[in-house]
């Protein structure tokens, strides 16, 4: 999801409970993916799970 906040966007991922910003839409999608990627690498596979069980 990306909506407009203020002079820029917000975009959030909701099953990860992740969120980035941009000054632009594609700006801040890019920025959302890089973080679902980072936090894909990172994360403790009991955390993704834990995040993709609702």
């Amino acid at each position: 999801m990306i909506e407009r906040e203020g002079d820029g966007y917000v975009s959030l991922c909701p099953e990860l409970d992740l969120a980035s910003q941009g000054d632009t839409v594609e700006e801040a999608r890019s920025n959302l993916m890089e973080a679902i990627a980072l936090f894909l690498e990172m994360a403790d596979s009991s955390e993704i799970e834990r995040r993709f069980c609702f």
